[in-house]
């Protein structure tokens, strides 16, 4: 994941900007104005992203939705994020992004998103009062879940960790019980 400016220009990128970014596989996110670019993600960021998306939309009341990346959530025109995994109340949603916070972000790391994910898209979403956070590790041989929950003072609070076989039995946003051994069995033969 690379992050470039507008050296030389007088305004930072806005979404408006995005609009014109080619449709190349690449992921292009903005951050008070600072644009993101992602490969495309491989296989194992993919099949992991989609096996917590099939759970999450499964186990979720109707009054919410899951949705998987590409789909902007947008709170303003120098902020747009695609999350991996997202939660949303039904109500908030709208044809193109959601222009309020989810109710949970779940990010897949992937080689070149790790430092992305556990530092900077944690502290936007930590910003934009997500209440959950989710970071799932795709590794074969000891997948993770770690879970954050944003406290009363606003800020994330790591609530849960789980590896392998260990099971996360979340309340929030809904009831879901999620084993990172499960999220990482169509890598396996």
């Amino acid at each position: 994941m690379t992050a470039m400016s507008l050296t030389g220009m007088s305004r930072p990128f806005t979404v408006d900007d995005l609009e014109t970014m080619p449709d190349d596989g690449r992921r292009y996110e903005l951050i008070d104005g600072e644009l993101l670019v992602s490969p495309a993600p491989g296989w194992p960021h993919g099949e992991v992203s989609l096996a917590i998306a099939v759970l999450l939309r499964g186990a979720g009341p109707r009054e919410f939705r899951t949705l998987h990346a590409p789909f902007g959530v947008r709170p303003d025109r120098a902020n747009e994020v695609q999350p991996d995994v997202l939660v949303a109340r039904y109500a908030d949603l709208t044809e193109k992004f959601l222009p309020a916070a989810p109710v949970l972000t779940v990010e897949v790391i992937s080689p070149t998103s790790r430092l992305h994910d556990a530092n900077l898209k944690k502290a936007f979403y930590e910003r934009l009062g997500v209440p959950r956070y989710w970071l799932v590790d795709p590794d074969r041989d000891e997948p993770a879940l770690t879970v954050f929950a944003l406290s009363a003072d606003g800020v994330y609070e790591r609530v849960a960790h789980v590896v392998g076989d260990q099971p996360y039995d979340a309340d929030e946003p809904f009831a879901v019980r999620v084993v990172p051994s499960d999220l990482v069995a169509g890598l396996r033969p």
